[in-house]
């Protein structure tokens, strides 16, 4: 095992920014990364998210909040202050409302609190709810969120939006009532069109968390066929029996002992004898 011991940073602050609506802090985040600004971490919870966590821990976050910002940053001391002021100034611009610093590690915490409590704390307003996994280009976070309001709306569900706003991946919590009869299925109607609405921006149908039983028939819509048979081959080389995640991550029927569903005759690594159907 190879390791790289790198030193802790000189400096860490915590700042929390509240904004009338997630437009405002979408905007604010894709201003911040054009100032060339790579925080720690930039995250985003929505007003519903912020309600749950409220709720759950008691975050005391702005109070009318429409969304808010939990920005981290790191590194040298003199880099760490310009930084905090270009974030501060850059989401003024957009009309941060209240704009908190932490003062020590204490602080920091309870920052940190609300959102490291928010995807459980759903539980309190929902009684069952979906997390998906998309990614989109930072720069379109303001108008996807818009999108995702109108998803919701259309399909007679809630979405609260808890997501790592620096890196573009979303993480938008359908909430439903499973015991009401059609819910259910409004709830993966939503849950469906909001990755659609994540692959139309030029993103993809997952950020961090892979592609199984739930994703797997959304993969056609980005990939071809003969993208995802050329993956399955390969994936057949290194598990021919078929034992590592059966019936995950690729549409079925595809490869590995199941009939190929193909519709142009053999894949041209077949036809050349580099690689066979098992």
């Amino acid at each position: 095992m190879t390791v790289r011991l790198t030193r802790l940073p000189e400096a860490v602050e915590t700042l929390l920014i509240g904004f009338e609506s997630t437009d405002a802090a979408g905007e604010a985040v894709s201003d911040i990364i054009s100032a060339g600004i790579m925080p720690a971490a930039i995250e985003m919870m929505d007003a519903l998210a912020i309600e749950a966590a409220e709720k759950a821990v008691a975050c005391n976050y702005p109070e009318g909040a429409g969304a808010v910002l939990v920005v981290e940053l790191d590194g040298p001391a003199i880099d760490v202050d310009l930084e905090r002021e270009t974030v501060i100034a850059r989401a003024k611009d957009h009309g941060a409302g209240e704009i908190r610093v932490a003062v020590d590690n204490v602080e920091r915490g309870l920052i940190w609190k609300g959102r490291k409590s928010a995807f459980a704390a759903v539980g309190r307003i929902s009684p069952d709810y979906i997390v998906q996994d998309g990614v989109i280009p930072r720069s379109r976070l303001g108008p996807v969120l818009a999108s995702i309001s109108t998803i919701a709306e259309e399909c007679g569900v809630r979405v609260a939006n808890v997501f790592h706003a620096g890196d573009g991946n979303l993480h938008p919590l359908v909430l439903f009532d499973g015991s009401v009869e059609g819910q259910t299925e409004l709830a993966e109607t939503a849950s469906g069109r909001i990755l659609d609405l994540c692959l139309s921006e030029g993103g993809s149908i997952t950020g961090e968390h892979g592609v199984g039983s739930d994703k797997a028939k959304f993969m056609p819509r980005m990939f071809t066929n003969d993208d995802l048979d050329t993956m399955q081959i390969l994936r057949c080389a290194f598990d021919p029996n078929h034992l590592s995640n059966p019936g995950k991550v690729f549409p079925t029927p595809r490869l590995c002992g199941e009939p190929p569903r193909r519709t142009s005759g053999e894949h041209p690594l077949q036809a050349a004898g580099k690689a066979e159907l098992f």
